[in-house]
């Protein structure tokens, strides 16, 4: 891979652009899916080709193939200035920022290849969580799920840069649902980490199955979730969903210049307003952090070789930066912030979340529940809906609890809650610690025409919102 990457830059610097690179990359994928205690699938899928990528006369041409020999690389290079040069009355013209882009090397950190252990144990284990699932005579439908991904790439660009990356993920789920006198109510579990085995093991999913299976309980003889406004405290795995549709997306560059308005939708967010708009209250602190090498959206460069930053977004309720690539940055004359990312080596890069988290604060979830007379715990998202602004939205959560007189009475289901993004984040009254920090990750963020999936993560912790428009889905 290595040296067929610098064969291909070696024929880029014999074209007339002012710009090339390639990735060259093999990916592999596995999972094994049980359902209601038998195996569904159980597969694994590898793949490798190698994507160019040139800037000729202010356009991009990008063309990929899965086959790696140099024939290849020049038809492939060919294709793609062809398509550069039928792309030049693009307007505005494309530039790239200035980027000191270094060679390195990045690997997650993995003390168990997933790949390695062997197929019975990880069947074995599902099979044993399923048993645990089946625990209520008002189960119904059982589903556990293994994930893993491997990707090894090497980046070589004409500005000279060398860069070699393997990352592996590992990601588990398990969903229970349960129906008493008609009525269904689901409860699930799903995370996917940067790491290897360890992070399955780490999951601990016989335990978390007993909790599901105790709450989806809970829920069938629960009532409904109350209507009206009342304070509201998103636990952090909805606050994860929370600031990926009304601050990831809002804050990508592209979408805010308008490149996904057929597609995807754009942002309420303008250029203009970037670095003094007042996004949420003081306390709120969002940063982007690809640095971070449990998560599924951290690496050592981005699909332009740009090294992995951490950067706030949101700085004291202050909107202060964004996501962006080398060209979009450079329109408003910023460095890139190291998100231009693509799915495989078949899609050119485009600017994409990476590890988008809130900065904790000093409460505790006890305080929050204390401070609260009247509200909602609400937790693990069930349903979501946002406008194509990212401004209006509406979600819903799997489990809520009531809060009354600073302490949790009950369980409620069907919760939902709605408002405007750009008032809702001014509500937040109290943010949770440090020790409530929760990493999720998000495998299938979906962007781009033709579209693309991304995964990408957020850290997260509780936090309680003031006055919040509350009621039941049904």
């Amino acid at each position: 891979m290595k040296e067929f990457a610098k064969v291909v830059v070696d024929l880029l610097e014999m074209e007339d652009i002012d710009y090339g690179d390639v990735r060259v990359e093999e990916h592999t994928y596995e999972a094994i899916v049980v359902k209601n205690g038998i195996v569904e699938n159980v597969a694994t899928i590898t793949g490798s080709g190698f994507g160019v990528r040139v800037l000729k006369d202010g356009a991009w041409g990008f063309a990929a193939s899965s086959e790696l020999s140099a024939l290849e690389a020049e038809r492939i290079i060919k294709k793609a200035v062809e398509l550069a040069e039928a792309s030049r009355i693009r307007n505005p013209r494309i530039e790239l920022g200035e980027e000191k882009i270094p060679d390195g090397e990045y690997r997650s950190d993995v003390k168990e290849s997933p790949f390695e252990v062997p197929l019975h144990e990880k069947i074995d284990y599902l099979l044993e969580v399923d048993k645990t699932l089946s625990s209520s005579k008002h189960v119904f439908y059982r589903v556990g799920n293994l994930s893993f991904f491997r990707i090894k790439k090497y980046f070589v660009s004409t500005e000279g840069a060398l860069q070699f990356q393997e990352i592996t993920h590992s990601g588990g789920y398990i969903s229970v649902k349960a129906m008493k006198d008609g009525e269904v109510q689901s409860r699930t579990f799903d995370n996917t980490l940067q790491g290897g085995y360890e992070i399955i093991r780490e999951f601990d999913l016989k335990k978390r199955a007993e909790t599901l299976v105790e709450d989806v309980e809970k829920l069938l003889f629960a009532p409904p979730a109350p209507e009206g406004v009342m304070d509201v405290i998103i636990g952090p795995h909805q606050m994860v969903l929370q600031i990926h549709e009304s601050i990831g997306h809002a804050v990508e560059l592209d979408r805010i210049f308008g490149y996904e308005l057929g597609y995807a939708g754009g942002s309420f967010i303008t250029p203009d307003i970037i670095g003094n708009f007042k996004y949420g209250a003081p306390i709120m602190n969002i940063y982007q952090d690809a640095t971070n090498k449990r998560s599924i959206g951290g690496f050592g460069f981005d699909d332009e070789g740009v090294p992995a930053r951490k950067e706030y977004i949101v700085k004291d309720g202050v909107l202060v930066g964004v996501l962006s690539s080398r060209e979009t940055a450079r329109r408003i004359g910023r460095k890139s912030s190291g998100a231009a990312r693509a799915e495989a080596y078949n899609n050119i890069p485009i600017v994409r979340m990476t590890t988008v988290s809130i900065e904790p604060g000093e409460h505790s979830l006890e305080e929050m529940i204390e401070n609260v007379k009247d509200g909602l715990l609400l937790d693990w998202n069930k349903s979501w809906s946002i406008d194509d602004k990212r401004l209006n939205f509406q979600f819903g959560t799997e489990i809520g609890w009531r809060i009354k007189n600073g302490k949790i009475t009950e369980v409620v289901k069907n919760p939902i809650y709605y408002d405007i993004t750009t008032k809702f984040w001014h509500k937040m009254d109290m943010v949770g610690s440090k020790e409530y920090a929760v990493l999720f990750g998000v495998p299938n963020c979906g962007k781009g025409e033709p579209g693309q999936t991304m995964r990408v993560a957020h850290e997260t912790v509780p936090v309680l919102f003031r006055k919040v428009n509350v009621g039941s889905s049904r």
